[in-house]
C-alpha cells in the first residue's frame, strides 16, 4: 500500500511540473511579457529554458528515471525564479501578497524536491535500473 501511495504522490508532483513546463510554451507570449516586466534578462530565451527545466524535472520524477537530474533541474528553476519573479520584498499591496504566496510555495516545492533525494533508489515503479 505504501508503494502505491508513493507512486500516486510522485505522479501528482510529476504532472504538476510537466503541466507548468508545458504552460511556458503554450502561454509563451504572456509569460515573456510578465518576465520582461520583472526585468528578467532575455525573457524570450528564459521562458523556454525554464519550461524545459520543468519538463525535465517533471518527467524525471514521474518516471523515476535519474531523479537526481530532475531534482537538479527543478532546483535550477525554482531558486532564481523565486528570487527574480516573486520578489515580494520589492512590491506593495496585492502584488506583494501574491508574490509572497508564490515565493513561499516555491520554497516548499524546493523542500519537497530535495526530500526525493533521500528516498532509496530505484524507486518503486520506476524506470531506473537497480544500483
Amino acid at each position: 500500500m505504501s508503494k502505491l501511495l508513493y507512486l500516486l504522490g510522485r505522479l501528482i508532483v510529476g504532472v504538476y511540473y510537466i503541466y507548468s513546463g508545458v504552460h511556458h510554451f503554450i502561454g509563451y507570449s504572456g509569460m515573456v511579457q510578465y518576465a520582461r516586466m520583472k526585468s528578467v534578462p532575455y525573457p524570450e530565451i528564459a521562458i523556454p529554458v525554464t519550461g524545459a527545466l520543468l519538463l525535465i524535472g517533471g518527467l524525471s520524477l514521474l518516471l523515476g528515471y535519474h531523479p537526481e537530474v530532475g531534482i537538479l533541474a527543478i532546483a535550477v528553476f525554482l531558486v532564481p525564479v523565486s528570487y527574480k519573479i516573486h520578489n515580494f520584498w520589492a512590491e506593495a499591496g496585492q502584488q506583494r501578497m501574491g508574490d509572497m504566496v508564490n515565493f513561499l510555495k516555491n520554497a516548499a516545492l524546493l523542500g519537497s524536491a530535495l526530500m526525493f533525494l533521500g528516498i532509496r533508489r530505484p524507486w518503486p515503479f520506476s524506470l531506473d535500473k537497480k544500483k
